[in-house]
């Protein structure tokens, strides 16, 4: 096995932003967990820190801004880790906050940077122009991006086209009305790895599973638009509740939860197969829904 290791990144993670970097120019924007090329899986995890470079300060917000999921995906970067180390396959991770730029958003996408996210006013975004929008882009999404594609790339020059896993995680409640699923999975049009996984899953929990809920799979430009969908790679996003995985603990045991369902998942050669399929993203059509098990 081919380990990805000019892939590796030393620096370590800042969980606040109180504790970064002390300029953007020493900040670096993307963590690379190194893992055997030929895996036939890359975990991405576009929300997995609430961090920010020293010079944008909190952005105006107050401190328990930065505990929220407006900031990041709460309990993601754990699981993603244990996934990665389970399957010895390389991860990609963000290293700064969704509030500075998100990097699950296309590139022209309206909320790329929020000035408003869930009744919080986001006073260092208020009045972001056109020339700091560009610099967000070129210093943060765009490194994040690329990393990512580099990756892929290497993994496919290797032998064996990667399944892409984005994992993020969501609120249990939102704007009143409690979540009844404890794990979602977003697709767009491409059902091999969201089917595989959703029988595992399904034969695992007594709780129902999202099946492109609570969000759906399909974005113009969002991260497994740009790396799963143009590129005919199997992907899935997998959304856990964040009361569930926000300890360690319960971060370990979801990402061993979804890694039982994985594992015979991977083993399909059908995975490993480059194959284009139109997006639905943008399109005026039905949402598909994958088969039940029961």
């Amino acid at each position: 096995m081919t380990l990805c290791g000019d892939f590796v990144n030393l620096h370590p993670v800042t969980s606040t932003p109180d504790s970064n970097s002390d300029d953007t120019a020493a900040f670096e924007p993307v963590e690379i967990i190194p893992g055997a090329l030929d895996s036939g899986l890359i975990l991405l995890c576009d929300h997995a820190s609430n961090a920010l470079p020293r010079e944008y300060g909190s952005l105006g917000l107050p401190a328990e801004q930065f505990a929220r999921h407006i900031a990041w995906d709460i309990g993601a970067a754990a699981v993603t880790r244990a996934l990665s180390a389970r399957f010895g396959a390389p991860a990609v991770l963000s290293r700064f906050s969704r509030l500075l730029i998100d990097p699950n958003r296309g590139v022209d996408d309206p909320t790329l940077v929020m000035k408003l996210s869930d009744g919080a006013i986001v006073p260092g975004n208020i009045n972001v122009d056109g020339a700091e929008l560009d610099r967000r882009r070129e210093r943060f999404w765009r490194p994040y991006r690329e990393k990512a594609a580099d990756l892929i790339r290497a993994m496919i020059a290797a032998g064996k086209p990667p399944a892409i896993l984005s994992i993020h995680s969501f609120t249990p409640v939102w704007r009143g009305v409690a979540r009844p699923w404890e794990v979602g999975l977003l697709w767009d049009s491409d059902p091999r790895l969201a089917q595989g996984l959703l029988e595992g899953l399904e034969g695992a929990l007594t709780s129902p599973v999202g099946d492109n809920e609570p969000y759906d799979g399909a974005l113009v430009g969002d991260t497994l638009y740009d790396l799963g969908t143009a590129r005919g790679l199997a992907h899935v996003i997998v959304e856990f509740r964040q009361d569930l995985i926000d300890a360690e603990a319960g971060a370990l045991h979801w990402a061993g939860v979804v890694g039982d369902a994985l594992a015979p998942v991977l083993m399909q050669p059908d995975l490993h197969i480059i194959r284009h399929h139109p997006s639905r993203a943008g399109a005026r059509v039905a949402i598909p829904t994958l088969r039940r098990t029961s």
